[in-house]
């Protein structure tokens, strides 16, 4: 009985590709996939409402300017863009367009992109391994919590993870052949991802460089070649926009939404680029300076298990890491374009370099930006698993298979206990299974070759797959089945971050005493002015409105407010005679306006409050031209640097020049008497 791995054989053609039971290789097991995957993200897809107010405004804007399409307009005024690139709310939009402004409208995109994401990974998947692999990581993708949360949400990730996923496939494509189209294709898809969330988009792109400077069957200089126009492609996609966006004068366009200096290149490679890694980002807001862990970067190498983040993502990252090792292994002799290990470094480097920017970052990383961790973990475990069951006569692959069960078992049961009361006996039953099915594969040599041998080694699979799938697909579930709004979603049982979560769980980030949302030292309840009146801040701005949702987070800052209908019938009395119904502080605060009214509403500072946009001038030139009918108290005011002065500045001068009024708790300024 040998006890060495063997080395890897040649990998079969795409079209060999067929083994396994008919259901596999037949398409049933696609078509099962998707139509499983489709009902996990569409069913009461709108029960979060708008779910990122922030987002779902934007997108009302692009659906009635088409200026702030291009844009990406937080107002169809056009007063201040979104602090991201515009590539996901063209998606939206256009569905807004044809469907009309709504929820279901605005969400559907991102749950069709996420059956996409699935379709594709299957796609890349089995074109070198088979029917079997590509179905695993496809479902290993979509059962994740944190991409059950992202492809039933508006934030830019689902885009961004889609693209991504294209980009991956098209490199596989012309890995093959060393096909300079498809590698172009893999650059365009990277290019057009960085329009959706800016540097993030880039993490992959050291894996598939590595990868196809080593394995392109072609000679290094074309190679190199043709990496080269691969970029040029990459730049084309990702940086028109930015271009154009540039060239516009200030006057001519909205200001650049989470810059200081009304500059798309700043943001970029500012508050959305190096400053999630060092921690340098003026107009922050929440989580101490410098990162520190938690629901934001810097928590370093067990930042992904860490409680905040573990149950997001982390059900098979043991596992992936563990199969990574072993494809190299497995592929260590082979000749120079070995499938094995091209696959092994292209999931694995995607894998390796995310996971290290989003556990090092010292600035604003939060937990669901694992969600594009999904894909190549999924990878892994199929491609993974696949090799060494295909290699399980060999005692060290039967070892190492078990092994990475036992650990996904007891992993599971770890992170499952962080969550005692949801479906406490969920983790008695996975660790008990992963175990039996971990000794079933350590005596798999002893099984009887017959037919009752065959049935058995199937339960042995059908036991590992449970395994590796209950415990992220139980939570994935719930996380379909609750509500999500506000600007920094959690997925699972527990609520993650403040507002994410409709209803509360246990952990430092859920909801504090009394069922109150809780995050450090910020409890929830309404506060005046956001995180509380600013020192020195005019006493007479009162609560932003209702909020969608229990209050939490940051003070109230991620939220997005909802007005009575008395207030939205106020602001819409004789609006058409102005550019803007209302302005407010931070742009939470006016989406809810917006989003209730169906008219601009100017977010003052932007996202955060803190961008110097308008700066005092400018609004009370507004003022002056008529242009502004109310001003909202409350909103987005903090302890935030930057461009936080300005909105001071303005609420300051709104408070000494105008009469306040309350309406239905909601202090207002009408901005056309004094």
């Amino acid at each position: 009985m040998t006890t060495t791995l063997p080395a890897s054989p040649p990998i079969p053609a795409p079209a060999a590709c067929t083994t396994g039971p008919r259901w596999v290789g037949g398409g049933s097991g696609l078509v099962a996939l998707l139509a499983g995957t489709a009902l996990l993200y569409l069913v009461d897809l709108g029960a979060s409402g708008w779910a990122n107010t922030f987002y779902s405004a934007a997108a009302q804007a692009g659906a009635t300017s088409w200026k702030a399409f291009f844009f990406g307009s937080s107002d169809a005024a056009n007063s201040i863009m979104v602090d991201k690139p515009p590539a996901s709310l063209w998606v939206m939009e256009l569905s807004a367009r044809i469907f009309g402004v709504n929820p279901w409208s605005i969400l559907v995109p991102q749950a069709l992109e996420g059956v996409a994401a699935v379709g594709v990974l299957y796609a890349a998947v089995r074109r070198w391994h088979g029917p079997g692999a590509g179905l695993l990581a496809g479902a290993t993708l979509a059962l994740t919590p944190v991409a059950a949360l992202m492809f039933r949400f508006n934030n830019p990730d689902a885009l961004l993870v889609l693209l991504l996923t294209v980009g991956a496939y098209a490199l596989v494509r012309a890995l093959e052949a060393a096909r300079t189209g498809w590698l172009l294709a893999a650059g365009a898809s990277v290019g057009f991802a960085f329009l959706a969330k800016s540097l993030q988009a880039f993490l992959v792109v050291p894996a598939f460089v590595l990868v196809y400077r080593l394995a392109a069957p072609t000679g290094p200089r074309r190679r190199a070649t043709q990496l080269l126009a691969a970029g040029v492609a990459l730049v084309v996609t990702g940086g028109w926009w930015v271009a154009i966006v540039e060239l516009i004068p200030a006057a001519d366009r909205p200001y650049v939404g989470g810059s200081q200096t009304d500059s798309v290149l700043e943001l970029i490679f500012g508050y959305n680029g190096f400053g999630r890694l060092t921690g340098n980002e003026t107009g922050r807001v929440g989580g101490p300076p410098g990162g520190g862990g938690g629901a934001f970067g810097g928590g370093g190498i067990t930042q992904l298990v860490t409680p905040t983040w573990g149950g997001q993502i982390a059900w098979l990252l043991p596992a992936a890491l563990l199969l990574f090792a072993a494809l190299l292994w497995l592929s260590r002799r082979a000749p120079r374009g070995d499938r094995l290990r091209t696959s092994a470094l292209l999931w694995g480097g995607w894998l390796l370099v995310t996971a290290a920017v989003l556990s090092f970052g010292q600035g604003i990383i939060h937990p669901y930006y694992t969600v594009a961790l999904a894909p190549p973990i999924g990878a892994l475990v199929g491609v993974g698993a696949l090799e060494l069951w295909r290699r399980r006569a060999a005692t060290a692959a039967r070892m190492l298979l078990a092994g990475t069960v036992a650990v996904t078992a007891m992993w599971a049961w770890v992170l499952l206990a962080r969550t005692p009361d949801f479906a406490p006996w969920l983790r008695v039953a996975v660790l008990t299974v992963g175990l039996v099915a971990a000794g079933g594969l350590c005596a798999g040599s002893r099984l009887p070759r017959s037919r009752l041998g065959r049935r058995l080694g199937v339960a042995v699979a059908g036991a590992a797959l449970l395994t590796g799938l209950a415990g992220p697909a139980a939570y994935a579930l719930d996380t379909a089945a609750s509500p999500h709004g506000g600007a920094i979603p959690s997925a699972g049982p527990s609520a993650g971050f403040g507002p994410g979560r409709f209803r509360g769980g246990p952990g430092r980030f859920g909801r504090g005493p009394g069922g109150s949302p809780s995050f450090g030292p910020f409890r929830g309840g309404p506060r005046r002015g956001g995180f509380g009146a600013f020192p020195g801040g005019p006493p007479a701005w009162g609560r932003s409105g209702a909020h969608n949702g229990p209050r939490g987070g940051i003070g109230g800052l991620l939220d997005g407010s909802t007005p009575s209908a008395q207030l939205a019938a106020l602001l819409q009395a004789d609006a058409t005679r102005y550019t803007w119904v209302a302005a407010a502080v931070g742009s939470n605060t006016a989406a809810g306006y917006q989003l209730a009214t169906g008219d601009p509403v100017m977010a003052v500072g932007g996202f955060n409050g803190t961008d110097p946009s308008p700066t005092l001038e400018q609004f009370q030139r507004y003022v002056a031209q008529g242009k502004i009918h109310y001003m909202i108290g409350g909103g987005g005011f903090g302890r935030q640097s930057g461009g936080a002065g300005t909105s001071r500045q303005i609420a300051a001068w709104v408070a000494q020049h105008f009469t306040a009024r309350t309406i239905d708790g909601v202090t207002i300024y009408d901005l056309t008497t004094t």
